[in-house]
């Protein structure tokens, strides 16, 4: 993983950091999402920001209260989010295209690029499938994930 370059986080990694039915998971994401923090090295999408919201209030998901969500996203909205605008689905379709992505993947991807990235975390996508030639997907949940460089 190449920590040089800014990072990429998919929803499921920010709604397990406030999950509390699968701790395993939970000490996980939270551990990148402090380093990211930490390091200024977090990047997302207005796509991911919109997703967290949603499921972090449904009551059948996370259920949280609506004004702890908003002060999520608030945080979240220094990292520096990538708009969601013509060219961002440009590249989305290219990417949909030449790497059979579905439309929300190719979104996150496309994003993932736009922000200069060189390492999604997602459990959505295959583990090390690499993107455009720049992007190398990791899984942090897998078996043969590393943790963040100085967390545990």
């Amino acid at each position: 993983m190449n920590l040089e370059r800014p990072v990429f986080v998919d929803t499921n990694i920010l709604l397990y950091a406030r999950d509390t039915h699968y701790s395993a998971k939970r000490a996980v994401a939270q551990n990148w999402v402090q380093f990211l923090a930490r390091r200024q090295l977090g990047r997302l999408s207005a796509q991911v920001l919109l997703e967290f919201y949603s499921a972090a209030t449904d009551g059948a998901k996370l259920g949280i209260v609506a004004n702890e969500a908003r002060s999520d996203v608030e945080a979240l909205a220094h990292w520096d989010p990538v708009p969601s605008d013509l060219a961002l689905w440009r590249t989305a379709w290219r990417l949909a295209d030449s790497h059979s992505l579905s439309w929300r993947d190719s979104m996150i991807m496309a994003a993932a690029v736009g922000a200069r990235c060189g390492t999604p975390l997602s459990e959505d996508l295959q583990d090390g499938l690499v993107v455009d030639g720049t992007l190398t997907v990791m899984n942090p949940f897998a078996p043969q994930a590393p943790p963040p460089p100085d967390g545990p």
